[in-house]
């Protein structure tokens, strides 16, 4: 994937830096003739710095970096080894960084790497490594912000050269091979190929090393300086009370940002190429979810039409040819401003972001659109390739794939596309011709030749809802349930030609922490909100997070250090720990799953990491001190110091301080802490919402203000372009307008019931239970089970749609005392946390009733 992202072009208003002034030329003529090709060889050996390189990467355990193993390219892998011989040989260290996904990595290497003529280049002039960015996204993180600094975008294949003590000299992404069609202009200097860099960056380490070397550590330095975002803004002098400033009127200027760039028509807020940005969707979803306090700010018809502008967009996204209509899913992005024409692959950590937008704005808007996407991404999670044996998540599905088993050479999205012939025959005429016009079918293939340089796409065809059910029926003489009906059989007919005689994309079986923690917690909210529409499929989606979450604790969690490691896959861990993301994921995801089952043992598991997060990764602030409140944990099974190391932060690095001790995992060259949200959240973010919502939950004022200090960390950079913080912004609202916390307590089993409204609610929600009077005496019948059912529907039912954000959170305590089972395995999970919340240890059997607890004070409602 390459291109121009968002992110990439306002953060360069803030952050540029110069390329070096003697890299230019490219493809010209050297006056600094290099030595013959026998004259260089002869002198490499006499100064003894002669050396073949030999491919390392079948060491590696991913599956991307593996791909590139039969190269002739002399891969070496990202490891002290390298970096040594680097130094030893005095050579430029190569570093390309993509993932398994990444359609312009395919076209790259295919150009490029299987090129003996770059290979030859490679191998004598540089030390080439090949990098997974999902198993090192801070190593990406660093050189990516090079090259968004040096050129004004980013994307993959990120290609950097450094010098051997790992500081950028040069960058960029993808370069066309020395005979590709293709072309890459490089700051207005004409047509270049990988070959003339190569060539340029050679001469000029050979002739001007020391010029390099100067100017890479010139680079260097400003990258640390732009890296000290987070750090309460030295410059400005924003301290520890930099909350002051941070004031709910920031999500106006945000809103006022997106709704200035919106696309009426389409949906979305740029033009092409079209990323559906999960964060900022949600933002404009939670605007009209939050309080009045926020509406009183921001103005209610604005809310409003955010929520308006969110739910055109994802109605959008899901009618476009982003949406796999056959196979379920979405595309990473489209070329197309209307969605139509997508790059192919397809990122688990997409499909959660937009499993959680599509469920928080079905909750808001009831639109059965926005239902179907919610079935559709959930199965694709919950079923393979992407659901494993082991119950935790696959990472990814190539865009590319071959066009017939026949084939060798295979093809952007030929797993997807379709010719008018194939509908007729698998089809029939009839419904090939409604289905056609559903899904925009046409004879010569509907997707322009602009947007078809490699002339992949002739004749065929991407699906896109072109036109609905019910104007079909009147263009056919059908009922809309005729047409609705040949459209789902049609569906089913596709794919099963589909998984019969195609050939499947490429899967990257990588499960990384944090995309798990995204798709439980995405999967945990997605259950809460189905209870009230389809109570089978909430159990199976809850199920398949409560197993995922499971297969982490056992699998990639050390419970005697409390350390998560990163990747699982081939039956076994991998070695790199885990990044604040996998951390600040999976607790967020706990956090929903414990909110959904409302079990206190993921609760716990929760705070276990929240405690090592604060060890190992939180910056100390500038007034640091030892916090006046410590931790005791009742767990057995574990050994970690539970005590918070301090009660104030300059946010969380990305990087643990313990990888900069790992021999064998190099460290990248500074510590990053983002704050900013791109394709995935930003881990501060999240990690100041978890802070809000543990503080309420355990009544624990601690990481309350851990989650103020936070926020306050980034308070410039904020003020200066809130869009850009948009996670951040979700965290301001919690601690400006305080956290709503909901304890339903059960105490007794009889007389529990719902009132007429909720009643009436239920019987308007439970579409999915065929018996309704069943379903009520499910939920209101006077036993046990009623009892809890009844209690958790008013809990959830008082905190709101807030508790989608970080301003409301909801927990059920159990204090029975009858030997029924089913009481007794209520009670037992909620044991941890009426020790662990000191607000809940005296509470005592007797009565229902819900414990409602905001701005500093408690009120009691009976059920």
């Amino acid at each position: 994937m390459i291109y121009k992202s968002v992110f990439a072009a306002a953060r360069i208003n803030i952050y540029r830096i110069a390329r070096p002034s003697f890299i230019r030329n490219f493809g010209a003529s050297s006056n600094m003739a290099s030595l013959s090709k026998r004259q260089e060889t002869e002198s490499a050996i006499a100064t003894g710095t002669f050396h073949e390189l030999v491919n390392r990467l079948n060491q590696s355990k991913s599956p991307y970096v593996r791909g590139h193993m039969n190269n002739p390219v002399a891969w070496q892998m990202w490891d002290a080894e390298a970096i040594a011989l680097a130094k030893k040989l005095n050579r430029m260290i190569f570093l390309s960084i993509g993932y398994s996904a990444c359609h312009w990595c395919h076209v790259m290497e295919k150009e490029s790497f299987m090129s003996p003529e770059v290979a030859a280049i490679l191998n004598k002039a540089f030390i080439p490594i090949k990098l997974d960015r999902e198993e090192r996204p801070d190593i990406d993180d660093v050189y990516m912000n090079y090259v968004q600094a040096t050129t004004g975008s980013g994307g993959w294949p990120l290609n950097v050269f450094l010098t051997p003590d790992l500081e950028p000299v040069f960058g960029g992404t993808y370069w066309p091979g020395p005979h590709s069609s293709a072309s890459s202009t490089l700051g207005g200097e004409g047509q270049v190929t990988f070959i003339d860099i190569l060539e340029k960056l050679r001469d000029v380490w050979q002739t001007q090393q020391l010029r390099c070397r100067e100017s890479a550590k010139d680079i260097t330095r400003q990258l640390q300086e732009f890296a000290e975002e987070g750090t309460y803004s030295k410059q400005s002098g924003a301290g520890a009370d930099g909350e002051e400033d941070l004031e709910v009127e920031l999500l106006e200027e945000a809103y006022k940002h997106f709704a200035s760039r919106y696309d009426p028509v389409n949906g979305g807020f740029s033009r092409a190429p079209k990323f559906p940005t999960p964060a900022n969707l949600s933002f404009l979803v939670n605007l009209s979810r939050f309080s009045n306090a926020v509406a009183d700010i921001v103005g209610y018809e604005e809310c409003a039409h955010a929520l308006e502008m969110a739910i055109k967009t994802l109605i959008s996204i899901s009618r476009g040819g982003i949406h796999d209509h056959i196979g379920h899913g979405f595309a990473r992005y489209s070329v197309t401003a209307d969605w139509s024409l997508p790059h192919f692959e397809k990122m688990l950590y997409d499909q959660a972001q937009l499993l959680r937008v599509y469920t928080d704005a079905f909750d808001s808007a009831h639109d059965p659109e926005l239902l179907g996407a919610m079935y559709d991404i959930a199965a694709y999670i919950t079923s393979p390739p992407v659901l494993s044996p082991t119950s935790g998540f696959h990472s990814s599905e190539d865009a590319d794939s071959l066009p017939t088993p026949s084939d060798t050479d295979k093809r952007e999205g030929a797993f997807y596309v379709w010719t008018h012939k194939e509908f007729k025959q698998i089809l029939g005429q009839r419904d090939a011709d409604v289905c056609a016009r559903h899904w925009g079918v046409l004879p010569d293939g509907n997707v322009e030749r602009v947007n078809d340089p490699h002339d992949e796409f002739i004749n065929q065809n991407v699906l896109h809802i072109q036109t609905t059910p019910g104007k079909l029926a009147k263009e056919f003489g059908l009922s809309e349930e005729e047409v609705v009906r040949i459209i789902k059989a049609s569906t089913e007919k596709l794919r099963e030609y589909r998984e019969s005689k195609r050939v499947r994309p490429a899967l990257d079986d990588k499960i990384i922490v944090a995309w798990n923690g995204l798709a439980i917690g995405a999967l945990a909210k997605c259950s809460v909100v189905l209870d009230n529409v389809d109570r089978i499929k909430a159990q199976e989606f809850r199920l398949a997070a409560e197993n995922a979450a499971k297969f982490i604790r056992q699998s990639l969690f050390d419970p005697a250090s409390g350390q998560l490691w990163r990747i699982y896959r081939g039956e076994e861990r991998g070695d790199t720990p885990g990044f604040a993301d996998d951390y600040a994921y999976l607790i967020s995801g706990l956090i929903d799953l414990y909110e959904a089952t409302f079990d206190d043992s993921y609760l716990q598991f929760a705070e276990q990491l929240q405690r090592y997060l604060n060890i190992y990764f939180l910056a100390p602030g500038p007034t640091a001190t030892p916090s006046p409140t410590t931790t005791t944990s009742t767990s057995t099974s574990t050994s970690i110091d539970t005590t918070t190391p301090q009660s104030s932060s300059a946010g969380y690095y990305t990087t643990p301080s313990t990888l900069h001790q790992t021999p064998t995992h190099p460290a990248p060259l500074f510590r990053l802490k983002a704050g900013t949200d791109a394709s995935t959240p930003s881990p501060n973010g999240v990690i100041a919402r978890n802070l809000l919502r543990l503080s309420t939950l355990l009544e624990d004022d601690t990481y309350r203000r851990l989650a103020r200090d936070t926020v306050s960390a980034f308070a410039v950079e904020i003020m200066q372009h809130p869009f850009l913080f948009v996670g951040l912004l979700d965290a301001v609202v919690g601690l400006e307008v305080g956290v709503k916390g909901v304890v339903g307590v059960i105490g007794q089993n009889d007389d529990v019931g719902l009132g007429e409204a909720e009643r009436e609610a239920a019987r308007e929600g439970d579409a999915g239970v065929e018996n309704v009077e069943e379903g009520l005496r499910a939920a209101t019948g006077a036993s046990p089970l009623a009892a809890r059912e009844a209690v958790i529907r008013r809990a959830r039912a008082e905190a709101g749609s807030a508790a989608s954000t970080s301003t409301a959170v909801v927990s059920i305590i159990d204090v029975r005392t009858t030997g029924d089972t089913t009481v007794s395995e209520s009670a037992q999970k909620s044991n941890w946390l009426r020790t662990r919340n000191l607000l809940l240890r005296d509470i005592r059997p007797g009565k229902n009733y819900l414990l409602v607890c905001e701005a500093g004070t408690c009120r009691v409602i009976d059920i």
